[in-house]
């Protein structure tokens, strides 16, 4: 197969094709965003236009990254120019292959429900809060949750996981989570519920408009 439509690069030093995890997690970043964004509108505004534009996005990238090649995902290209001066961090593209056709399934099915039959339903709301929970995991923490499903469906190992989490190694100090530091967890969730049992009437009220800058000028009604 050609390299240009082949599944991950070939890089000097490693023994099966490979993806740049940087550029993937901002990909992972900007979708999250817009996936986001689109369902805020709907829940504020009861727009449904932006969340059909979003998966008709997400659909079609997944399908080119996964049927054509990652190299031509117009997602990944703008990712690539955003992280261009960081240093690449090699991941196997077997194991993410296998997590972008969970994309390419969950996004296909919210396509067809939303934007072909035109309705929404619970697994609609379902299939949002499943993507959001993968997008937020692979942005922000570095950990795709397809990928460690893959050793569930295969009997190989995954190589070349992000973070280096595919070989079982001793954590260092500065990785370690004392005892103090799950105290320090406990006690903070407490002083969270202490703070909704005690202020949450105070918290409801709407802040008034200290300058008077936003206030909408009222009609006059005495003409």
């Amino acid at each position: 197969m050609s390299k240009h439509f082949s599944f991950g690069e070939t890089v000097p030093g490693y023994s099966i094709p490979v993806l740049n995890e940087r550029e993937i997690r901002a990909g992972a970043g900007i979708l999250f965003l817009a996936t986001f964004y689109s369902l805020m509108a709907i829940m504020y505004k009861g727009d449904f236009v932006p969340v059909k534009y979003v998966i008709t996005i997400f659909f079609t990238d997944f399908l080119i990254r996964v049927f054509i090649s990652p190299r031509y995902s117009p997602v990944l290209i703008l990712s690539r120019w955003i992280v261009r001066n960081q240093n690449p961090e090699y991941v196997g593209a077997k194991q993410k292959k296998f997590a972008w056709i969970i994309g390419v399934i969950l996004s296909g099915t919210m396509f067809v429900l939303f934007n072909i039959v035109n309705a929404y339903s619970p697994i609609t709301g379902i299939i949002c809060l499943i993507c959001l929970i993968f997008l937020f995991f692979e942005s922000a923490f570095g950990i795709c949750i397809g990928c460690k499903m893959y050793s569930l469906f295969y009997k190989e190992k995954a190589q070349y996981c992000p973070g280096e989490i595919c070989v079982r190694k001793d954590r260092q100090p500065i990785q370690k989570v004392t005892r103090i530091q799950y105290l320090v967890l406990l006690c903070f969730a407490g002083y969270i519920v202490l703070v909704v049992f005690l202020a949450n009437d105070h918290f409801a009220k709407k802040p008034y408009d200290m300058f008077g800058i936003f206030e909408k000028e009222q009609p006059d009604i005495s003409r």
